[in-house]
């Protein structure tokens, strides 16, 4: 196992998985919540993200983060999931369905999806800055494409720097390592789960959570008309809310 990780509490164990713009900083805003709340916060960086180093050759986020929860002796858990880090959350409750109590995604992103044009042109932009050497322009074009109007300029500045340090990690690699993959079926997913999603995200996420309410047995829709695509960060004291009245019914 090389991916970093933290576990906070005692309690039920909830694992955090942060969107990949970002890294597993994006929850200090929700840890001191699900502490005092009786929770035992277990929160990681996926390969090649914070703490944790791009990996050499093979590689499955899913793998490494269930790697983590052995080392945590975490029997089961919930999973809250942002973005990138809910469709790690979705491999994992559908390869090991039985372990998984709970599944909170926040406008999570899924595996196969096809972009809509705006997030295709997003990745346009970014992709051009990069070429011309301007990690900081990247940067600071993908702290305001997804935070919301709630978010401050405190706020602003953590995704800003979170995002350029995965830069400093990932970019310019001499040969990109490679994911495994693993056959499953989202049909498989038995835990609860709630699929949020922002009015001020982009449309694809809208549309990834309500492909997914037609696919996850029983899993419930809610739209936030405050938030971006990082409402955790963006709101903390609404989303924290959330978050915990779904896993207190899910207990």
């Amino acid at each position: 196992m090389t991916i970093a990780y933290e576990v906070a509490g005692e309690g039920p164990a909830v694992l955090l998985l942060h969107s990949t713009v970002v890294d597993r900083r994006m929850w200090d805003p929700q840890v001191p919540a699900l502490v005092e709340a009786g929770f035992r916060a277990i929160r990681c960086d996926l390969n090649g993200f914070g703490d944790s180093p791009l990996p050499t050759g093979l590689y499955n986020d899913a793998d490494d983060v269930m790697a983590v929860l052995s080392a945590s002796t975490a029997g089961d858990f919930a999973i809250v999931g942002a973005s990138g880090g809910g469709r790690v959350a979705l491999e994992i409750a559908a390869r090991w369905p039985s372990r998984v109590s709970a599944l909170l995604l926040l406008c999570t992103a899924v595996s196969g999806f096809e972009r809509g044009p705006e997030l295709r042109a997003f990745g346009e932009r970014e992709d051009a800055l990069l070429e011309a050497g301007d990690l900081d322009g990247a940067a600071e074009l993908n702290a305001v494409r997804w935070l919301g109007p709630e978010a401050d300029q405190k706020t602003h500045a953590a995704v800003r720097v979170m995002q350029r340090h995965i830069y400093d990690v990932q970019w310019g690699v001499d040969e990109d390592p490679q994911q495994r993959t693993y056959e499953y079926d989202l049909a498989d997913v038995t835990a609860r789960t709630l699929l949020v999603t922002g009015a001020h995200d982009l449309p694809d996420f809208r549309r990834i959570a309500d492909d997914l309410a037609s696919v996850l047995p029983g899993a419930k829709r809610l739209e936030l008309p405050w938030a971006g695509h990082l409402p955790g960060l963006e709101r903390p004291d609404l989303l924290n809310q959330v978050m915990l009245e779904f896993l207190a019914q899910a207990a």
